[in-house]
This record gives C-alpha cells, structure tokens and sequence, in this order.
C-alpha cells in the first residue's frame, strides 16, 4: 500500500511519475483529482496519430477505484445500477451508469467482476459518498482502492503486438471487455481489452511498485511498433471519434447540478439500452418507467457538419434559425476526414437523417466570423476499425 501522506502536497504524483516527467516536452500538466497528469507531452496530433497508426500510452492511475466485495456484491450492484449486473460474469468488464432517485445520470464507469464477488468500480469522477449511501442494508465492503492500483491504457493497432512481446502469452486471445492475469516482477498483473479510444487496446492494472518497471519494458517491447506516451488532449480527441461520452462535457452529474433541468437521463444520452426496467429495483427506476412511457425532453445525437471548422460549443438551429440544441463535443477527425460533433437536441428533434444549422464562431486575427454550417444526424460510428472486435487479436 502506498503512503497517504500526500495531503502534504497540493498534487499527487503518479507511480510512473519518473517516467513522464522527461517526456513531457511542452511541461503542459494538467490535474485529474488529487494527481498531476499530462495534457500534451509534445504535440496533441502526432499523439492522437501514434493511437490511429501504431499504440499510445495513457496513465490511468488516477482514475477513481472503488473495491466491492462481500456476500451481498451482486444484489447491491443491482440496485445501485441501472444495468443487470449478474450478466458481467468473473472475468468480464461491463459498462455502466447509475442515476439518482429522479432517473438522472451520476456518472457512468466500468464495472470489473474480477473473481467471483468481486468487483472493482472505474469512475472518473469520486463516488465514495453515493457508493456508501446506497450500501446501507446490504452486507458489502466498499473500498477506495485508486492510490493501490497503478494503471496505464495502451491503445491503438500495436498494442497486441507490443503485449506478445512482453511475453503476455496468449493474450491475443483475450477477448473484447475481457479479463486475464499475469505474473509480473513478483506481483499480479491484470490486463483487460478495454480502452476509451474505439481501437484495439488494453488496460494494466499492477501494485505502484512495480509500476516503473512496467513502464520501461512496456516501452521496451514497443520500441519496433511505435509505442508513445500519450495525454489527455489526444485522448479527448479519440474518444470523440469513437462515440465516446465524457461526464462533465457531454452530461452532468446529477448530484452536482444546481439547475435540475440540467441533468440527462441514460436515455436523453442515448444509453436505454444500459437501462433493464425488467429489473424490480434500482435508484431511479419508477422515474425511467415514466419517462419510457412518456418520452424524453432530449436526444442525444451524432452530427456531421460542412466545413473544417470544429463546432465548439454551438447552438444547433432548424432550418428557420430556431435553437433547438447545442454541441457537447466537436472536432475535425483526421481519421472520418470529416467534421463531426456530438450534441443534445429537444425532442422530438434528432432522427437520422435529419438536417440542421450549426452556428459556428471562429476568430482569425481578432476578426471573428459566424458560419451557419449545414449538418445532419447520423447513426454511425465516426471510426471503427475492423481490428477492434477481432479475436485473436491483429498482430501487426
């Protein structure tokens, strides 16, 4: 277990702290919580590109961790969230979300079922205090477990080809939003074939002493695939192109929102299908079966915009120039060669297919300019490569 005397510090250092540190060229850090965590090391594009063409390297130690065992795990899971639990068998990774007692979202994260009964919970955002609230009556232990376990995501179409030559044998094999364990420099490694970039990739999750040395033959082993660290500005790009849905950006959390008609439901963010009303209970359920009934206020939709300028923060209007929603999300993808964005729309605005105006600032040499860009819904993934889903694994 590490030290916890670093409330002494206003930052925390992450375990591979020695490493990122001189590969940090531009010293752009940013802070995720409690720790210090890179936002370029030296070019937000060629960072973003190494993930698209060879394997990018994210830390992921501070990630929120929370530990839930106990004989009563799976029934307070199945109270706590919106999804069946008891369907994320050991040994599988299931995505999740969970709402408040009005249907509205918290926050969404990765459950882990690591063993049986055992269960880790990934969040960005802490949730000790909800975790805690909703575990009175059931016989579970829940425990933060974010300083003991150091974690680094390798994404991209190497990343398979770098872990083999770690010598993870049979890790090709390993399939999407599974879970295998190795040995590695005297303690358990745990690798997992998740990712928040929408390619291959995988997650290792190890005790913070032994992460120095992971990093190095980590980097070792990827030295002929093009293995290069990776921060949080081309991370956000990735998972845009992936359809990926960040708390905070596209959606706030419930319990942290002061206007509640602010806050989104799973199925204002277009996640009904992690909602199983077939469940007898869970937070939030009677205001989800309303809401199925009636229909939502929004829609969360895909957009694909004219032009090369990113849609930041952009009103969405109908064809008439009436506000009907807003961009959550927006960048010019390199990959989809196109001009893509996510955004919420009042309902019943938000079939595919369907054609808006987004309105588009943008400033050349203090002269600002307003564009109303054409756009459409979309229904498909901006970028999924056929390596994703494949199993065995592409080597490359």
């Amino acid at each position: 277990m590490r030290s916890r005397d670093h409330f002494h510090q206003n930052v925390y250092p992450s375990p591979f702290h020695s490493r990122l540190e001189p590969l940090n060229k531009l010293k752009e850090w940013g802070r995720w919580h409690d720790y210090q965590s890179a936002d370029t090391y030296f070019c937000d594009s060629m960072e973003y590109f190494a993930v698209r063409n060879t394997c990018g390297v994210f830390d992921l130690t501070p990630m929120e961790k929370h530990r839930i065992t106990g004989p009563e795990a799976l029934p307070y899971l199945e109270r706590l969230l919106t999804r069946n639990a008891e369907k994320v068998k050991p040994g599988r990774v299931g995505y999740c979300v969970w709402c408040d007692d009005n249907g509205r979202m918290l926050d969404d994260g990765t459950l882990f079922h690591l063993r049986e009964g055992d269960y880790r919970l990934c969040t960005l955002e802490p949730q000790l205090d909800w975790l805690l609230t909703n575990a009175i009556g059931f016989d579970v232990n829940i425990k933060v477990e974010t300083h003991d376990v150091a974690a680094l995501a390798l994404q991209g179409p190497t990343s398979c080809a770098v872990l083999k030559r770690m010598q993870l044998t049979d890790i090709e094999n390993l399939k999407p939003f599974g879970i295998t364990h190795y040995t590695f420099a005297g303690h358990e490694m745990m690798v997992s074939r998740t990712g928040y970039s929408g390619d291959l990739g995988y997650e290792l999750w190890i005790d913070p002493s032994a992460a120095e040395e992971l990093w190095d033959r980590l980097f070792e082993a990827g030295s002929e695939r093009g293995i290069t660290p990776m921060g949080g500005n081309a991370l956000d790009l990735v998972r845009i192109e992936a359809g990926l849905l960040l708390c905070g950006v596209d959606f706030l959390p419930a319990d942290s929102t002061v206007r509640p008609e602010r806050t989104r439901s799973p199925y204002e963010l277009g996640l009904g299908w992690l909602v199983d009303l077939s469940k007898p209970c869970f937070n939030g359920r009677r205001a989800l079966i309303e809401e199925h009934k009636r229909g939502s206020r929004f829609n969360f939709v895909r957009l694909d915009i004219d032009g090369n300028k990113p849609a930041h923060d952009s009103f969405i209007m109908s064809k008439n120039e009436k506000t009907v929603g807003h961009v959550t999300s927006a960048m010019w993808s390199p990959s989809a060669k196109a001009n893509i964005a996510f955004a919420s729309l009042e309902a019943p605005h938000g079939k595919p297919g369907e054609e808006f105006l987004a309105e588009i600032y943008y400033q050349r040499e203090l002269k600002w300019t307003r564009v109303l860009a054409p756009c459409r819904v979309v229904d498909y993934a901006f970028y999924e490569p056929r390596g994703r889903r494949l199993t065995p694994a592409p080597d490359f």
